[in-house]
């Protein structure tokens, strides 16, 4: 049976969107699948969106960098596509009526066209886990509503999303997410005083954009991925482990209460997790790399040094605290992070800023804002949030 899908891909030229469209292409070809693609969403990459939408001729093509419009208009001109630019462009692009939409926005950037997708009612794979981090009960809230569903795209959740059955949901003893450890997992903390963003982003097994790699590498991805996992699973805190592996073949793994262990492998290649959302309930057969255990030799597991990558602590801290503290975790560590990539910051500082960030906030009314519109709500918590994170970030520098 052929798959076919109307589709949107909102972050096209990211790692993710780059491996969606990839993950098509090929599907494509051996006529396993056939696309209309209405929507091409990109932040500021004109030369690669131009490429992409003369390859897939979407019905729009959205550049989020609005000042480069009339460059890409022209460059459309006669393909039939049309050329729009701005946040509120990728809001109504988002919003368009298909039957599946990839959100991978990265960042809080992500969270109002991701909105729109759900409530639009598309099904919705998730790359753009700053959104379930900042708005995740009212996201999943509104996709129920919308008569449509959120399917993680993360491999560590959609490990989690396949393997834990629903009959037996309830008697789900631990959620176990596994980490590669990232580039830094065997460094001393004197070490990683020295580093800079080039060894940051030095992924040894993933490829992903510069946020993404720097968050593998303080490990505030696990603490993202923790507050995920419970709003997704609705799963306690308490229940949910970090496992570093750095061979990253286990994705992630789920122990029932009877003693049963059951998890999902395969090799760190991201378009086979965006392969199971795109087709879910159903399998899509590509050309997948194939999983060579005698070949790996090995597989090997340690626990995480939180004393070497508090940011773990600090993203359950929030999540145990409730409200708004998801939030704050998740905008401190955005601003944090952007000011390492700049070098105004060093490496260690990014966690300290966002301890600091959580402690300012817990101190202050940062409450959820209960029967206000939940996405505005969330929007004034994460401007709030980064005000004082950025205002952290400046003294930090300052004292460097």
């Amino acid at each position: 049976m052929t798959l076919v899908r109307r589709v949107s891909v909102l972050g096209s030229t990211g790692s993710v969107g780059r491996s969606t469209l990839d993950l098509m292409a090929q599907t494509e070809a051996t006529g396993a699948a056939r696309y209309e693609v209405e929507a091409l969403v990109a932040g500021s990459n004109l030369e690669l969106l131009h490429q992409q939408a003369l390859r897939w001729r979407p019905k729009v093509a959205v550049l989020a960098e609005a000042g480069r419009l009339p460059e890409l208009r022209a460059r459309l001109k006669g393909t039939g596509v049309e050329a729009e630019g701005g946040e509120a462009a990728a809001i109504e692009a988002a919003a368009r009526p298909v039957d599946w939409v990839m959100a991978a926005i990265v960042g809080a950037a992500g969270l109002r066209p991701t909105w729109a997708a759900v409530r639009a009612g598309a099904v919705v794979g998730l790359a753009n886990k700053e959104s379930l981090v900042t708005c995740g009960p009212a996201l999943l809230d509104a996709a129920r509503a919308a008569g449509g569903a959120i399917i993680p795209v993360d491999s560590e959740h959609s490990a989690v999303y396949q393997v834990l059955q629903q009959p037996c949901a309830a008697r789900l003893a631990r959620v176990v997410l596994t980490a590669s450890g990232g580039p830094f997992r065997t460094w001393t903390l004197s070490q990683m005083e020295h580093a800079t963003p080039e060894q940051a982003v030095a992924h040894p097994n993933w490829s992903m954009g510069a946020k993404i790699s720097v968050d593998s590498a303080t490990m505030a991805n696990k603490g993202l991925e923790t507050i995920e996992a419970s709003y997704l699973f609705g799963v306690d805190e308490s229940r949910i482990e970090i496992l570093i592996h750095p061979q990253s073949i286990i994705h992630s793994m789920v122990e029932y209460e009877d003693g049963s262990t059951l998890a999902q492998l395969g090799p760190p290649d991201m378009r086979t997790p965006i392969a199971c959302a795109l087709a879910w309930p159903d399998r899509l057969p590509w050309p997948a790399p194939k999983l060579d255990l005698v070949g790996l030799g090995a597989l090997t597991f340690e626990a995480p040094n939180e004393a070497r990558f508090p940011a773990i602590a600090l993203a359950r801290a929030a999540l145990r605290a409730g409200g708004a503290m998801p939030a704050v975790f998740n905008a401190a560590n955005e601003v944090a992070v952007a000011a390492f990539l700049d070098r105004r910051i060093g490496f260690l500082d990014i966690a300290a800023a966002v301890a600091e960030t959580l402690d300012r906030a817990g101190s202050g009314d940062f409450r959820t804002g209960a029967g206000g519109d939940p996405l505005e709500t969330a929007l004034q918590v994460d401007a709030a949030a980064r005000r004082l994170a950025a205002d952290t970030v400046e003294r930090l520098g300052k004292a460097a």
